[in-house]
């Protein structure tokens, strides 16, 4: 960790130094209107009186937002706005929908593909775990150095806090981290996060918990029963719930609005449902020797390491392979996505109800996993205290995980960043 010794650091946070720009500062500082709708629906002035949270529930499913298992996130959705057909980007990877949340567009454009990419200099397969890894802008830093504004991220996964590295004002390190999971406990990044709040009054929070997604990945009681996803529910739920009571009391619910969303749904497989490819390709004359796949899960990259005049017959004969192996649903090259040159050439996705393992049919032995087009939908909704805000309204149109960027900017005030939006502002929780 670092930082200067003291109370942040021992508290595991730390606070980065940042320049304050003149008249762009001054602007956000002064504006004390409300935000309100003007010509495309953008917000023609900052909100001076508005703290934005934007909360990732990893991994939740849209059919756990209910009453019986999420009481609190359900009782904020139905006082809110809740986009009832809000899905993910593919791939629906943590990495590349937390990178689509606050950069707001595609992965060719931000370079996050997928988590985990073959990476041609490294001559292996490896996590976007790096601060480079992320090109552009986001919202956390643009905040931060245009606005003169202070954000924070509370991100409860480390290779989340790697990639996000210093872009926020305020960085929390997650801590303990679980071995094998490398995620902290929902419980200490909601402590964390109630500490940053209260300390440093961000005006823009971006929060991961990572339970229920790290949690679903090993619940061995199966897709029906799901006795330990439950129990991860639950338990978000009540931190939320916790997170919320605490505004309340501080007297700040009044100028909060929590975006909540996740980043990807789940799905569960079993051991009989189980694709692996390197074998085939290691079995085919024209591919033995000249591929690498970065294996995520309900998803797979799949990369032509042979001779550039050979790249074309390789891909046919990739997509000949997959779309004749039984657990593969889609089989698309990359060129043809928004997927980026990281991603490789073949992208992957498997059927609902099964799971990748490569190099071996043992290398992934866990039944939860996500990234194909089943784990797509998720929930997402918009509520908090703000006088601006609208209740009780479902918005039944398609939102992504990308509009969230847009929406945050347009709250604030922001210009588009170069090259403009990928995804849209979605301003229907405003009044």
């Amino acid at each position: 960790m670092s930082g200067r010794p003291g109370t942040a650091a021992r508290e595991g946070f730390r606070r980065r130094t940042f320049l304050a720009g003149g008249a762009a500062v001054g602007a956000a500082a002064t504006g004390l209107a409300l935000p309100r709708i003007a010509g495309a629906g953008q917000p023609t002035d900052p909100a001076a009186d508005l703290d934005v949270y934007v909360i990732v529930v990893d991994g939740m499913r849209p059919d756990e937002l209910r009453a019986d298992l999420a009481p609190a996130l359900t009782a904020l959705a139905e006082g809110g706005t809740r986009y009832s057909s809000a899905e993910a980007i593919d791939v629906a990877e943590t990495l590349p929908n937390h990178t689509a949340m606050m950069s707001g567009v595609w992965p060719d454009r931000s370079g996050v593909p997928t988590n985990k990419i073959f990476d041609r200099e490294l001559g292996g397969t490896r996590d976007l775990d790096r601060p480079d890894d992320l090109w552009g802008t986001t919202v956390l830093d643009r905040v931060r150095t245009e606005l003169g504004l202070t954000t924070a991220s509370v991100l409860s996964k480390r290779y989340l806090h790697g990639l996000f590295g210093d872009r926020a004002s305020v960085v929390w390190d997650p801590a303990p981290l679980i071995p094998g999971t490398e995620h902290a406990p929902d419980q200490f990044t909601v402590d964390a996060l109630l500490r940053i709040v209260d300390e440093h009054r961000p005006r823009l929070t971006f929060v991961n918990l990572g339970d229920v997604d790290r949690v679903g990945h090993l619940d061995f009681s199966g897709p029906s029963a799901r006795i330990a996803r439950t129990a991860a529910v639950r338990n978000a739920d009540a931190q939320v719930h916790r997170f919320v009571t605490h505004l309340r009391e501080r007297g700040w619910w009044e100028r909060s609005a929590v975006i909540v969303l996740a980043d990807h749904s789940m799905d569960w497989s079993v051991p009989t449902e189980i694709v692996s490819l390197s074998r085939a390709f290691e079995a085919d004359p024209l591919l033995a020797g000249r591929v690498e796949i970065a294996q995520n899960g309900g998803a797979e990259t799949v990369y032509h390491t042979g001779e550039p005049d050979g790249r074309d017959a390789a891909i046919a004969r990739i997509l000949e392979i997959a779309n004749g192996t039984v657990g593969v649903q889609s089989a698309t090259p990359v060129a043809d996505t928004r997927l980026g040159p990281r991603a490789g050439d073949v992208v992957l996705e498997c059927s609902p109800g099964w799971r990748f393992s490569d190099p071996h049919v043992v290398s992934n032995p866990i039944p939860g996993n996500h990234g194909h087009g089943v784990t797509l939908p998720i929930p997402f909704f918009v509520a908090g205290g703000h006088p601006a805000l609208a209740s009780g309204v479902v918005v039944d149109e398609p939102v992504l995980t990308m509009d969230v960027a847009p929406t945050v900017a347009a709250l604030f005030g922001l210009d588009s960043p170069e090259g403009g939006w990928d995804g849209r502002a979605r301003l229907h929780a405003l009044r």
